[in-house]
C-alpha cells in the first residue's frame, strides 16, 4: 500500500469522523422528532422542580383554553412548512397578540396563561406552534434564525383575515422571546405595534455556549462543531443574526420581562437586549421568578406593566 493511498484513507476517516461529530451535535441541539398529538386528558408540562408548585394551575389554564371558542388556523412558511395555531378572538377590532413558545415546547404548554392574560387586557390571542414544535411541521429548531421569518407569515395571515387596520403584538417566551426580538430587526408592517419578550436570550451562540458551560462541556472545544452541524445538516447559519443587533434597529416598542432567579437564561441577557434597544422600551424584573415564571409569580404587576406600554402603541 503506497503512501498516497494511506494518506487518502486517513483523510477519508477523519472527514467521516468530523461529519459524524457534526451530525451528533445537530441531532442533540437542533433536531426535533415527530410529535404525537395529545389526547383529551393529556397535557405537557415543563420539566423541573421549580415548576412543580404550579402544575395544577397550569393544567387548569390549559383546560380553560381548550374549552374556550377558538379557530384552528395555519400558514405556509417561506420554505414550505405548514405552521399551525389556535386563534382566540376577544372582540372585533381588538389588538391581537401572536404568541411564540420556547425551545422543544408547544404553544399550549408555554402559553397556558397567555389567552387568559390577553382577554384580561382586552386583546385577542393567536398561540402558534413554532416549526419543529407541537402540531406544526418541521424537524429542525433554529433558535429564532428561521423562526423570525415565520413571524412575518403570521402577521400577513392576520392582515389578510382582518384587514389593513388590524393591530398586532409579537409575543414570545424563552426561545420565542428571542424569536420575536430578532423579528424586530426585520422590515415589519406598520400593523405590528409592539413586541413582548419574556426571558429571551441575547443570541443562539451565547445561550448554547452558556448551556455547554453549565453541563461542563468546553464551548471552545465543541461549539464549532455545533455551528458546523447546523450548517451541514440544518442548512442554516447559527450566527446569521441575534437579538442585540436586531434591537439596535428595532422601530417598535419593546416590553422585556425576566426573573432574576432564572437559572436557564440569565437575567443579564434581557438587560443586554434592553440596553441595545433604541425604540420605546420597558424592563420588568421579578426577583424570585425562575425561567418562564414571571407572570405566574406576579400577574398583576405584569399586566400593569403591559398596560403602561400602551401609551407607545399606534392607535
Amino acid at each position: 500500500m503506497n503512501a498516497l493511498l494511506i494518506i487518502g484513507i486517513v483523510a477519508a476517516a477523519l472527514i467521516l469522523a468530523l461529519l459524524a461529530l457534526c451530525f451528533v451535535c445537530y441531532y442533540v441541539v437542533f433536531y426535533s422528532p415527530s410529535r404525537k398529538p395529545l389526547g383529551e386528558e393529556e397535557y405537557r408540562f415543563p420539566q423541573g422542580r421549580i415548576y412543580e408548585p404550579y402544575l395544577e394551575k397550569m393544567k387548569g389554564w390549559m383546560q380553560e383554553a381548550r374549552a374556550m371558542p377558538h379557530e384552528l388556523v395555519s400558514v405556509r412558511s417561506y420554505d414550505g412548512l405548514t405552521l399551525r395555531g389556535k386563534l382566540y378572538e376577544y372582540a372585533p377590532g381588538a389588538v391581537i397578540e401572536v404568541m411564540f413558545h420556547g425551545y422543544r415546547s408547544d404553544s399550549e404548554r408555554d402559553m397556558c396563561a397567555g389567552v387568559q392574560r390577553c382577554f384580561r387586557l382586552g386583546r385577542s390571542a393567536l398561540i402558534v406552534d413554532q416549526r419543529g414544535g407541537g402540531a406544526s411541521d418541521g424537524h429542525t429548531i433554529t433558535f429564532g434564525i428561521r423562526e423570525r421569518k415565520d413571524c412575518l407569515k403570521w402577521v400577513d395571515f392576520l392582515i389578510q383575515k382582518y384587514g389593513k387596520d388590524v393591530r398586532i403584538i409579537l409575543t414570545g417566551i424563552s426561545m420565542g422571546a428571542s424569536t420575536v426580538l430578532m423579528a424586530g430587526g426585520l422590515d415589519l408592517p406598520e400593523n405590528v405595534i409592539g413586541i413582548i419578550a419574556d426571558c429571551g436570550y441575547t443570541s443562539p451562540r451565547e445561550i448554547i455556549r452558556k448551556v455547554m458551560r453549565q453541563i461542563h462541556i468546553s464551548p471552545k472545544l465543541l461549539y464549532p462543531f455545533v455551528k458546523l452541524g447546523a450548517r451541514i445538516y440544518g442548512g442554516f447559519d447559527l450566527e446569521e443574526t441575534d437579538c442585540v443587533e436586531a434591537m439596535k434597529v428595532c422601530k417598535i416598542p419593546v416590553f422585556f420581562a425576566h426573573g432574576e432567579a432564572d437559572a436557564f437564561v440569565p437575567y443579564e441577557m434581557s438587560v443586554k437586549n434592553y440596553e441595545a434597544c433604541t425604540a420605546p422600551k420597558k424592563l420588568l424584573k421579578i426577583p424570585a421568578a425562575g425561567h418562564g415564571l414571571c407572570y405566574m409569580l406576579a400577574p398583576e404587576e405584569y399586566r400593569q406593566a403591559l398596560l403602561e406600554m400602551e401609551q407607545y402603541y399606534r392607535k
